[in-house]
């Protein structure tokens, strides 16, 4: 039985779980209980280990430390979905608890597994019983019993394992829509599925993908930009690492080196913190910069006597981050060519495509970012299960990001109407957020599993009708549910109505919609769009 792990140990186990997860992905998909064909859970998890998995591979002979702390570098960057952040956040938890070890046995383990499991309770707002969150917290008290019987890592792991079985039987018991669908939760499935591949790993034997398997790339950048030197107003180019060990607020840091000079790039975790700054007095800044920590690496070079190319790391590529031109910018979330016009007709400078079965990563969501020019992004992510993706993207980037945390396409389109781009930072953040209360969005779709939900008894291949993110009609009629929808919005004394109708909706069918939501609100406005978007026939806006 393993005693203790090391870095190379540590790689092998996280490769074998995300390959573990790749072969399950879509058994995990299909435990999605929501009938709608938007299972994704599998798939989000996959790519989001998989991010670490191919950045493991180009590190050769990590240390510990090392080895925890790219992978849970690169799943942040790499995070997709709910389930995806909150498997990054388990692992960065993990890698903080890792940190300055060279082996870790059983009682580190343990430690490092609670640790993660601190870190994704403290980013979900109102965690819910059974869920991801109950099966690896339960298995890292489980994990912390038994170092205190055995230190042995693999003794550990086997009880965390044993424990997070039990948790996940539970979970149909703990979740009213997990228990009337017979089905334990997809990610807390997930979890146990990469706990046991990282035990496989450490028996010896690796969990590998079929010859024909493909593992999802997921590209890394770097923290920084390519920098201007062409006109020199400050003459040195002044770069530093600095490893935290205070709670000292960077941004007091950003401060005082915008007083000192200009260019200044500041990106900071809970780790360390990465500067790169154009002064006259770089001793300076070395010397506030002190008051933070230690230095890990100093690179200052006179411009005026060196015209090379800018080099941050060598072993880093910069990103490119467009230079702020104007204060405020939008990044959207969409999916759907007529969408995305509607998007940047009404001012959004980057569209991102993905939304339902295709949840944009963190590292998407920050590219987008880094290409706007302005200060301030504000992200819509029109999806639920997108908001804590974008929420991750502030951390990556010298860019201040406000993530307002729109659940459809309607509510981001109606937030853009209330957009002010010569406001306030706090002004739009009050004003788009306040915008989402004020739609409502129905959705028309297909079921995609024969289901029993909220008392509705759900065949392969039903029209679903959605009102917000509850079920509100099924048939096998789509001009049934289009009545009643109407009829509802109606009632609801709504005046103005906008149907984007879907890619797989023929214009003159999109009409015949139009004229049933005129017929039965004669005194409504009905707008009728293309809206192209996959899976949902017709999204509805409301207001």
């Amino acid at each position: 039985m393993r005693e203790t792990i090391n870095g190379a140990d540590l790689r092998r186990m996280i490769i074998s779980a995300a390959a573990a997860i790749e072969i399950n992905k879509q058994a995990l998909n299909e435990l999605n209980v929501f009938p709608v064909p938007d299972g994704d859970t599998g798939t989000n998890m996959s790519m989001t280990i998989n991010a670490a998995a191919s950045d493991l591979r180009k590190t050769e002979d990590p240390d510990l430390e090392k080895a925890s702390k790219v992978a849970a570098s690169a799943m942040l960057r790499g995070a997709r979905g709910n389930s995806g952040v909150i498997l990054s956040l388990l692992f960065r938890g993990i890698s903080k608890r890792l940190k300055g070890s060279e082996e870790c046995d059983g009682v580190l383990w343990a430690q490092a597994l609670q640790e993660g499991v601190d870190a994704a309770y403290k980013a979900v707002m109102k965690p819910a019983e059974g869920t991801i969150l109950t099966v690896a917290r339960l298995s890292a008290a489980k994990a912390a019993d038994a170092a205190r019987e055995n230190n042995f890592i693999e003794f550990v792991h086997e009880a965390a394992i044993e424990e997070a079985v039990k948790a996940l039987a539970d979970t149909v018991n703990q979740n009213p829509v997990l228990k009337k669908a017979g089905v334990v939760d997809a990610g807390g499935k997930g979890w146990v599925v990469a706990l046991e591949a990282m035990l496989s790993a450490l028996q010896g034997e690796d969990v590998v993908l079929p010859e024909n398997g493909a593992v999802t790339q997921t590209k890394q950048s770097a923290d920084f930009s390519d920098f201007n030197t062409e006109d020199i107003t400050f003459s040195y180019c002044t770069e530093f690492i600095i490893s935290r060990e205070n709670d000292h607020d960077p941004e007091n840091l950003r401060a005082f080196l915008s007083e000192l000079g200009d260019s200044l790039v500041l990106v900071d975790d809970d780790e360390i913190i990465k500067v790169h700054v154009h002064t006259n007095d770089p001793g300076k800044a070395l010397t506030e910069a002190l008051n933070y920590g230690s230095f890990v690496t100093v690179k200052i070079e006179n411009m005026r006597l060196q015209h090379t190319e800018k080099v941050l790391s060598e072993q880093e590529v910069a990103p490119k981050i467009a230079k702020p031109e104007k204060p405020l910018g939008v990044v959207s979330v969409c999916a759907g060519a007529g969408l995305a016009d509607v998007f940047q007709n009404l001012g959004v400078d980057q569209i991102i495509s993905g939304g339902q079965t295709m949840n944009p990563s963190t590292q998407d969501i920050l590219e987008a970012v880094n290409k706007v020019p302005a200060e301030t992004v504000f992200v819509l992510p029109n999806n639920k299960n997108i908001i804590m993706a974008a929420q991750q993207v502030d951390a990556l980037t010298p860019k201040t990001v406000v993530v307002i945390p729109s659940k459809t396409v309607p509510q981001g389109i109606t937030a853009m109407l209330s957009f002010a781009p010569e406001g306030s930072v706090e002004e739009n953040t009050a004003a788009l957020t306040e915008a989402l209360d004020t739609v409502d969005t129905m959705q028309i779709t297909y079921a995609a599993r024969n289901s029993d939900f909220d008392g509705y008894n759900i065949h392969e291949g039903d029209y679903l009708a959605l009102c917000g993110s509850q079920l509100f009609g099924t048939s096998q009629d789509i001009r049934v549910l289009l009545k009643s929808l109407a009829e509802k919005v109606r009632d609801d004394g709504k005046e103005y109505i906008t149907i984007y109708y879907g890619e797989d909706v023929k214009e003159k069918h999109a009409q015949k919609a139009a004229d049933i939501f005129a017929d039965i609100c004669p005194n409504a406005d009905v707008n009728l769009l293309s809206g192209g978007q996959p899976v949902y026939y017709y999204l509805i806006s409301a207001e």
